[in-house]
């Protein structure tokens, strides 16, 4: 019996074989020898995605390189530590993987340093928190007693020393006003952490007040400053932070997740760099950036040795085979190629936020500055996020609800939905289908309504969407990806065939 690699080499003339899809066709093969079942839904996601438009602004698609850098056996390889200082042997290679991507970073954002193993934003923004702390706190004190060793501290002293570890204070961006679960949100660990307060965007315009944070940067006095957002459509005038950090005596920190491809591009520049003005800055490389899943920091040379000890600190053993692969995405952002991206994703949201606003739907702050927009569809159609969310998918778009500033309807079910351009931007779409996305959002919120109880009353979490509407919808959608083709290198036809039934 034939394998699918051989059926696939059999049945196409040579000249038009697709290296690329080879290795695809192989990779499955040798997965689908132990568990069909798992290299049948990697089809099924690759059919799921290409028949959704992904309009979620944290997701992206990365490119067969990036993916290929991961399926390795550099997994295999325990590696904790950073290069050239190991707790276990035989790490040569690592220490050149590892080196390679931190120098792309430092080349692609201009820092001092970068650490590439945190996996996700979240151990980021932890390590980052910690190697503050170690810098800021523990190294004052082991100053004060003559000590470097920790464990030579008497119990008394080490009670000390944790008790002002775990007293300092953190101030971040409020998470209905943009900000994230990990800058302060009281179910966040970051909030147990830390005395931690939060500032708000203005009510009435939605933006940032400057001012306003001064104000209360110089009442709290926090250790950490923290600028960055997951969910704020506005540029952020890095500078000014500095100004506040340095006139409070904090540490400036941003967390750049969202927005990172957008720093990388040169879309933001000057001011608009968070790298050139800030401490520390924490980053996922998916996203914006379009790596692999997973994070780094950069930061200014006087942090980077409490950096690198994000293991013991956070971290255990780092993942040497999504830190090749943070090496080849690095690589791709430092392309023209790349940096004419980053602006056309930039565009797409604004041409996409304008034409939102054409048709008469709300979005907070009236357009964006980045990749993304809030919409407001409580306002508009009073529905719920939680219910636009459910209607989009049915109807063939992929996005997520979104708290906006100071939401009566709380982060469960939340009054927005937010919107962001990285993927279809990646696919290669431009300003005429933003016009066509931005018609069929307006179809289906026109077309959906929320469902009534017994009693006669509207049910938050419950939709009834015209049937007409979600066909035409539906429909227009298909069209859209039909002309741009997610990874068209890839036959889905065939792995369906051969992996997926």
């Amino acid at each position: 019996m034939s394998t699918p690699l051989q059926t696939y080499l059999s049945d196409t003339a040579p000249e038009n074989v697709n290296p690329a899809f080879v290795s695809y066709i192989a990779a499955l093969q040798q997965v689908a020898q132990t568990a069909p079942e798992i290299a049948a839904s990697v089809v099924k996601e690759l059919a799921a995605q290409r028949s959704h438009l992904k309009l979620i602004a944290s997701e992206n698609y990365c490119s067969l390189a990036v993916q290929a850098a991961m399926g390795n056996l550099l997994t295999d390889k325990y590696a904790e530590g950073y290069p050239a200082h190991r707790y276990y042997g035989g790490c040569n290679n690592i220490d050149d993987v590892e080196t390679a991507a931190a120098e792309e970073a430092k080349a692609l954002f201009g820092a001092q340093h970068a650490y590439v193993q945190p996996h996700s934003g979240a151990d980021a923004n932890l390590v980052a928190y910690w190697a503050i702390l170690s810098a800021k706190v523990e190294a004052s004190v082991l100053a004060e007693l003559g000590e470097t060793n920790l464990s030579k501290l008497t119990d008394e002293q080490w009670e000390s020393l944790r008790q002002k570890l775990g007293n300092q204070r953190l101030m971040g961006l409020d998470y209905y006003s943009g900000g994230h679960l990990t800058h302060g949100y009281r179910q966040n660990v970051s909030a147990r952490m830390f005395v931690s307060r939060s500032y708000t965007v203005n009510r009435e315009t939605g933006l940032l007040d400057y001012d306003e944070i001064e104000k209360q940067a110089l009442e709290f006095k926090p250790l950490i400053l923290l600028a960055g957002y997951s969910a704020y459509p506005r540029a952020i005038n890095f500078r000014r932070f500095r100004e506040i950090a340095d006139k409070c005596g904090a540490v400036l920190m941003v967390d750049m997740a969202h927005f990172a491809g957008l720093v990388a591009g040169k879309v933001f520049t000057g001011d608009e760099d968070p790298v050139k003005w800030a401490d520390v800055v924490t980053t996922t490389t998916h996203k914006t950036l379009r790596g692999p899943r997973g994070a780094i920091i950069l930061c200014r040379s006087e942090f980077a040795e409490y950096v690198n000890k994000g293991c013991p600190l956070v971290l255990g053993g780092p993942l040497a085979h999504v830190m090749a692969a943070k090496a080849v995405a690095f690589k791709e952002a430092r392309t023209q190629g790349y940096q004419d991206y980053a602006h056309r994703m930039q565009a797409n949201a604004r041409a996409l936020a304008a034409e939102c606003q054409a048709l008469g739907l709300k979005l907070q702050t009236g357009g964006t500055d980045n990749h993304l927009m809030l919409i407001d569809i409580a306002a508009t159609h009073g529905l719920t996020g939680r219910q636009g969310e459910a209607a989009m998918f049915e109807c063939g778009i992929t996005l997520n609800r979104n708290s906006l500033p100071f939401d009566p309807n709380g982060a469960w079910w939340t009054s927005g939905l937010r919107v962001g351009t990285p993927a279809v931007t990646t696919l290669g779409m431009g300003a005429a289908e933003m016009k066509e996305i931005a018609a069929i959002i307006k179809l289906v919120l026109d077309g959906t309504k929320p469902a009534l109880t017994d009693k006669g009353t509207p049910a938050r979490g419950k939709i009834v969407i015209d049937e007409n509407v979600k066909a035409q919808a539906k429909e227009r959608v298909s069209a859209l990806l039909g002309r741009f083709v997610l990874y068209p290198e890839l036959d889905l036809g065939f792995l369906t065939r051969h992996f997926a039934q």
